[in-house]
């Protein structure tokens, strides 16, 4: 239990997907204009991630390692298909990102207009992705680590955009220099806040 909560503590603060990996930066930047957009992608983001880590992990496990289909008999023992790995997670995310984009324009429509073209392209978010081959790296033992590392990276992201986001709203109101209104402000900033989670290090886990 200790190792799981350690996983997902980590996977937040110290292995953040923005701030240590700098992965899925187009959508951070883009939808991060506003707390309640980066609120409803947040979410979703969180929502994929829990769900495609450890599905992608059992697909891993049971079918793509090397050896994973020995369960199906001798003849299978010595299959890899582990050169599907790519293809076999991306259909995953893609199933995944289909069902949250169906679920938030049915009960969500405000945000499912505000979130725009950034919402099914979850799809193609490197940090999810990410997710799953930094799974697959680390070969997590159990699916209680693979879903731990899954939601606390999800987690993290959404820190890192809510976070953003209450900024950019505030620095609206302040003397920002004309070269970096826009994204060369929030490449600072961001900058600055990855350099503050580098301070998460320290943490003994």
């Amino acid at each position: 239990m200790q190792e799981i909560f350690n996983i997902f503590v980590k996977s937040i603060f110290i292995d953040n997907m923005i701030f240590a990996y700098f992965l899925g930066m187009c959508s951070y930047l883009a939808v991060s204009k506003t707390v309640n957009t980066s609120f409803g992608l947040g979410l979703a983001v969180v929502f994929v991630l829990g769900i495609t880590v450890p599905v992608d992990y059992l697909l891993n496990k049971y079918i793509l390692e090397a050896g994973a289909l020995s369960w199906l008999g001798e003849d299978f023992a010595e299959v890899d298909l582990s050169f599907l790995s790519f293809i076999m997670f991306i259909a995953v995310i893609a199933s995944m990102v289909q069902l949250v984009e169906m679920a938030v324009e049915k009960f969500a429509p405000a945000l499912y207009n505000s979130l725009g073209i950034f919402l099914p392209l979850i799809a193609v978010n490197c940090a999810i992705l990410g997710g799953s081959l930094f799974m697959q790296e680390r070969e997590y033992e159990t699916i209680a680590e693979a879903t731990s590392f899954g939601v606390g990276s999800g987690v993290g992201f959404f820190l890192a955009i809510i976070g953003i986001a209450a900024i950019r709203e505030k620095i609206t109101y302040s003397n920002v220099p004309a070269p970096l209104r826009g994204l060369g402000i929030t490449f600072i900033i961001t900058g600055l806040m990855g350099i503050a989670f580098m301070s998460f290090m320290g943490i003994k886990l």
